[in-house]
């Protein structure tokens, strides 16, 4: 399978801007995959594609304000530190990516917020936009965490071509996100409301929540044509026995499992036994999924209008079928569904 394969043209104003005034009023198509249809709903709609003891997992990941602003110590350039993960909390130290890169060194200093509220120091160079600060801080940890957030801002995609605004704190994170780590949502997720949640409930569909920490992986570009040369970025993955039991029990039952998102499709995926039962686990992921790949473990799927080339593209294409799927991002474009991160969602069935 070739990259080339998932190019589409992408009008950037197909490109949601902001998100839909109600979370579960977004557009949903719903591909499926036995008759080969393509029906037109509202999110709301899923409903009734699920019934008594289907089971949907989600990523309660929690998102947090990830994106700095800052100042290079004596020529004042404007800089800015995407903060990756905290590497060692004593030591105030964070995998970070810095741009521009290249006039950053070791050993320079860097200041955030008015009076220089926060100073960090590049300790190394990881990659060649990576780097590692160490933040020069001498109050209690909760004190600095508190500093660092506030200076932070939500870290929505490069692709959202716009200031931050107040509504993306709150709309740029599921209403059920626990766990803090991620530096992008897990946007499939993002549709679901309170009283959607509620009302499947109520129809009998049972929850359970993986954990994976969405990283800049999900953005980083494919550059080589042969797609089983390329190299996932790591991602910190947790299942627990509770989940396992569900999606088993539902597995046997023949219910549905639905993967709510590719983050949920990629953790599930990368804890299987020979016999397809979704195991236990608590450590990281760089499972790359794209046509052909024998899915093991959900049956059904929601996603978004993920970007061309992406690798989200390319798993969500290996799940509902590579031309199947490629048609339905065509019909997408004509009927004007909203595209990336804010915008409409997609249900495979």
């Amino acid at each position: 399978m070739k990259l080339s394969k998932f190019k589409y043209e992408l009008d950037q104003k197909k490109i949601a801007l902001h998100p839909a005034d109600n979370r579960d009023e977004s557009k949903l198509m719903v591909l499926n995959r036995k008759t080969g249809t393509i029906e037109h709903k509202l999110f709301k709609d899923l409903l009734g594609y699920f019934d008594d003891k289907d089971v949907m997992v989600f990523n309660d990941t929690k998102v947090f304000p990830a994106r700095l602003h800052g100042n290079k110590e004596k020529t004042g350039a404007e800089i800015e530190v995407f903060l990756l993960r905290e590497l060692n909390r004593e030591q105030r130290l964070w995998d970070v990516l810095v741009d521009p890169a290249r006039k950053i060194r070791i050993g320079n200093k860097l200041y955030f917020g008015e009076d220089d509220l926060l100073v960090a120091e590049v300790i190394d160079n990881t990659t060649s936009r990576g780097r590692t600060l160490r933040f020069l801080f001498d109050g209690p940890y909760d004190e600095f965490k508190k500093t660092l957030y506030e200076l932070g801002e939500t870290p929505l995609p490069k692709f959202i071509d716009r200031p931050v605004q107040p509504e993306d704190k709150d709309r740029y994170q599921t209403i059920f996100a626990k766990h803090e780590g991620a530096v992008a949502a897990p946007t499939a997720g993002l549709h679901f409301s309170r009283e959607l949640l509620k009302r499947l409930e109520i129809k009998g569909i049972d929850f359970e929540y993986i954990t994976l920490h969405v990283g800049l992986g999900n953005f980083r570009g494919v550059d080589v044509e042969d797609l089983t040369k390329h190299k996932m970025d790591s991602e910190q993955i947790w299942i627990k026995d509770p989940v396992c039991e569900m999606v088993n029990n539902a597995k046997m039952a023949k219910k549905n499992v639905c993967a709510v998102g590719t983050t949920v499709m990629r953790t599930l995926e990368s804890s299987v036994s020979t016999q397809g039962h979704l195991k236990p686990f608590a450590g990281w992921t760089n499972k790359f999924i794209f046509p052909p790949y024998q899915f093991s473990v959900a049956n059904s799927m929601i996603s978004n209008f993920h970007l061309p080339y992406s690798t989200l593209l390319m798993m969500v294409a290996a799940f509902g079928g590579y031309d199947f799927v490629m048609e339905a991002y065509q019909t997408a474009l004509k009927e004007d569904y909203r595209f990336g991160a804010y915008g409409d969602a997609m249900l495979i069935i």
